[in-house]
């Protein structure tokens, strides 16, 4: 069996397909008993509610585990602990195999919560376990998940320049990804970037949806406090506000780049592109 971590996040759902697909029995970790029949509706055979904070929840999850997909909490200020406590439980459970979900160039100190995940990458890879560690880049669905609200008010709204260039990658190819690590021990020891595009700006992103809404879609800048005002009303913590402000100015400074090419290999075929998913998005909801 396998366990999946963060199992209610948009993540941990696209794993759970993609290894149900496959025949995989799995098993899923939630936070909140409200996530519960999402999880089992995604394909869970086992669900469990608990804290990765809590060692003893962890050594619950992990009982009878053969591999383990962890996928912490995002933007958490405590990864590094969570990723402690998974690692020495998965060594105390036996686990065969261990897929870390991190991110693309954690190396960059000026995105803190990037920092912590190298410092997670670091222990797993001390660790004597066999391991695989996922870097995807920004996903496509950040963008996908606007698209109802694009298309009423025509804009296209980001924290950073329109002139921002980012890499992409498809949550899709990601799970399928995940399952190939958990699958296939040769993948033991591998670092990957998951990567599904080239440099991509805003003002590119808009066009793009312009051309399929077949209405004018403009890309516009929020400013950063207003952004900050915004999110705090969701009850975003101050941590990850501040976190994700200084990846926004990261972006503004030197846009986010990675190369296709690794994805490109694991699938044995091309990534989705970002006009194969706006379009198959656009589609499920109906806004064509």
């Amino acid at each position: 069996m396998i366990l999946v971590t963060g199992a209610a996040g948009k993540t941990g759902l696209a794993v759970i397909r993609k290894l149900k697909e496959n025949g995989d029995p799995v098993r899923g970790l939630i936070h909140q008993e409200t996530y519960r029949d999402t999880v089992q509706a995604a394909g869970a055979d086992e669900i469990l509610l608990g804290d990765l904070l809590n060692p003893e929840d962890i050594k619950r999850a992990m009982e009878g585990i053969r591999a383990v997909y962890h996928i912490p909490p995002n933007v958490h200020p405590r990864e590094v602990e969570i990723g402690e406590i998974a690692i020495s439980t998965a060594l105390e459970k036996g686990v065969e195999h261990f897929v870390y979900h991190s991110v693309l160039h954690p190396q960059i100190e000026a995105m803190p919560h990037h920092w912590l995940k190298l410092r997670v990458e670091e222990r797993l890879i001390a660790s004597g376990l066999s391991f695989t560690i996922l870097q995807p880049t920004a996903y496509m669905q950040n963008i996908t998940s606007q698209l109802q609200r694009i298309k009423e008010r025509g804009i296209y709204q980001v924290p950073y320049p329109p002139e921002t260039n980012l890499c992409l990658v498809d949550l899709l190819d990601v799970a399928q990804v995940a399952a190939i690590a958990l699958a296939d021990t040769t993948h033991d020891g591998a670092v990957y970037q998951l990567v599904g595009t080239g440099l991509t700006s805003q003002n590119e992103v808009a066009a793009l949806i312009s051309k399929l809404l077949g209405q004018e879609i403009r890309a516009d800048q929020i400013s950063l406090d207003d952004w900050k005002e915004q999110v705090a009303k969701t009850g975003l913590g101050s941590y990850q506000i501040s976190a994700l402000v200084k990846m926004f100015l990261h972006y503004q400074a030197h846009g986010f780049s990675g190369s296709p090419r690794m994805l490109s290999w694991l699938l044995g075929r091309q990534p989705i592109s970002l006009e194969e998913c706006l379009q198959r998005e656009i589609m499920r909801l109906k806004l064509v």
